[in-house]
């Protein structure tokens, strides 16, 4: 015989389970949510090369779309727009790739210089403020910072002994990703359709949450993509013409920072300011006019291309960015940080689209 506490418990466990999931389009989206962050959780290790040809799939489908637009046929807009995609993939991986790598092994060879110079300059502190740090104080910091590097060196060695197998995943990346990336394009609506077979009927809500997400991550990524182009220019024209040194790497890494919001701007400023450091010093008028002209890209970027890029973009709060990097960043690493935005903008659709009780339209069908 049901009691009355047994009663208000159900009824409390029906209303939070209504509140939860107010109608059976809500819970649609609730398995389709669930069901595609666990397969990605838990295959993203065998099928990244699946999952990268899905997302630049997805990304030249805009492109596909506007030639589309102005009457080209599906099929020779995907060859068009494939063409123009192994061009640039070209470009990346046989002329700036180079130079950059280059660049890197240059500066690796000169950091026993730079740590020497470093220790020189430590070791006047002594002198210089006695007060506040000792000599014997100096060397132990000294020598634990060389107790660092030695094991960081081994642990580069290490890398760099398995580095073979991942020249070879690689390299397989390189074949599959752009044959994948082709049948995506290709095949497109046979590919949706088979795919759509295995969704819930009642999915209107769930094609809601996906125009919304479809629309904000297309302006985040064009915009993205063009703050990054931008900021490259600018920083390699700026700093072959000041001289500096590394100038392609430094502007590589000038244009990467924005995918990282507020952490990247943080992390490239060393780098920056490092390398001009140690190639004219704190007292050459030089360095100065790097620090003035870096700080110019910056405040520009912020000031300027990014209302112009992101005006209709992903609106999303800093500690929402912060906090999704964080997160994604610890659940897929590398690929966890460059997704991290478009994943926050995933979650904040659905928790906009959900329905709610006392809305009019929670309890119909869509």
């Amino acid at each position: 015989m049901t009691t009355q506490s047994q009663l208000v418990n159900l009824r409390f466990f029906s209303d939070s389970l209504r509140r939860f999931l107010p109608n059976s389009q809500a819970v649609a989206l609730a398995i389709i949510v669930i069901v595609s962050f666990v397969l990605i959780y838990s295959l993203s290790s065998l099928l990244m090369p699946v999952f990268a040809s899905i997302v630049l799939a997805y990304l030249l489908e805009g492109l596909v779309s506007k030639a589309e637009s102005i009457k080209l046929p599906r099929l020779a807009a995907v060859y068009l727009v494939f063409s123009i995609f192994m061009t640039c993939l070209g470009f990346l991986m046989f002329y700036l790739m180079p130079i950059v790598s280059q660049q890197a092994v240059e500066l690796v060879y000169q950091i026993p210089a730079i740590i020497n110079r470093v220790q020189t300059e430590i070791m006047r502190l002594p002198e210089t403020y006695p007060q506040f740090i000792s000599e014997s104080r100096i060397q132990e910091m000294m020598h634990a910072v060389q107790q660092e590097l030695l094991t960081y060196s081994q642990n580069v060695l290490s890398a760099s002994a398995a580095s073979v197998v991942g020249l070879v995943s690689a390299l397989i990346y390189l074949f599959l990703v752009p044959m994948m990336v082709f049948f995506f394009l290709k095949d497109k609506e046979l590919l949706i359709n088979w795919f759509l077979q295995f969704m819930p009927q009642d999915r209107h809500l769930s094609v809601r949450v996906w125009k919304e997400v479809d629309v904000q991550i297309g302006n985040y990524v064009r915009g993205k993509f063009a703050e990054v182009l931008i900021l490259w220019a600018a920083s390699y024209v700026t700093f072959v013409s000041m001289d500096l040194n590394y100038a392609m790497l430094l502007a590589v890494l000038m244009g990467l920072q924005v995918i990282i919001p507020y952490v990247g701007a943080t992390l490239v400023t060393f780098p920056v300011l490092s390398v001009a450091y140690f190639q004219w010093g704190l007292n050459d008028d030089h360095f100065m006019y790097v620090v003035i002209a870096y700080s110019t890209i910056q405040a520009l970027d912020g000031v300027l291309l990014v209302p112009i890029l992101f005006s209709e973009a992903v609106n999303l709060h800093a500690i929402a960015i912060i906090v999704a990097i964080l997160f994604f960043g610890g659940l897929w690493g590398f690929w966890g940080v460059f997704f991290a935005i478009p994943l926050a903008t995933v979650v904040k659709a659905v928790l906009t689209a959900w329905p709610r009780i006392g809305d009019k339209d929670s309890t119909i069908a869509y």
